[in-house]
């Protein structure tokens, strides 16, 4: 499948033939800041409130948006969209994991992307008054299921982020 024709414009494939199926997809975003930060933000300390709740509601909303924010992205009837904050003091990050699930005919990679990626600006948002040489990076996706393609993950051993 392409998303351009043979004219070279750019179009959206038709989805129309393909079977439904269960699918899901896991995407990771890491912010990197100093422990002290961290460690502020895991207690809830942070000048602008709870950092962790705010990244929660922005990346599950993200999800709901992909279609505005990607052309040529279909709209899906998202089924589940979780966002997983792991805030590590020693190491001065923040992991965030989010996971999307449809009954569908076409992947959700590009919702759990978004979803972990809006996150992890919502807590540089939260946390740049305190630290602006944060970074976000570390932004892929680590897992996915269902549809023509299958099963695929980024091996153990790769999945930390670090």
């Amino acid at each position: 499948m392409t998303h351009v024709r043979p004219d070279g414009t750019a179009h959206m494939v038709d989805v129309s033939g393909k079977p439904e199926t269960s699918r899901e997809a896991t995407a990771e975003a890491l912010v990197r800041t100093t422990p002290d930060v961290v460690a502020m933000l895991a207690e809830g300390a942070l000048p602008k409130g709870d950092a962790l709740a705010v990244a929660r509601i922005a990346g599950i909303m993200a999800a709901k948006k992909t279609p505005e924010l990607i052309p040529l992205c279909h709209p899906l009837p998202l089924a589940k969209a979780t966002v997983d904050l792991e805030p590590n003091a020693s190491s001065g990050t923040v992991r965030v994991v989010a996971t999307v699930k449809t009954r569908g005919v076409t992947g959700v990679e590009m919702e759990a992307l978004t979803a972990a990626s809006v996150a992890a600006l919502a807590v540089y948002d939260m946390i740049k008054a305190v630290d602006r040489h944060a970074v976000v990076d570390g932004l892929r996706v680590l897992a996915k299921s269902g549809g023509k393609s299958g099963d695929w993950a980024v091996p153990a051993s790769g999945a930390d982020g670090e």
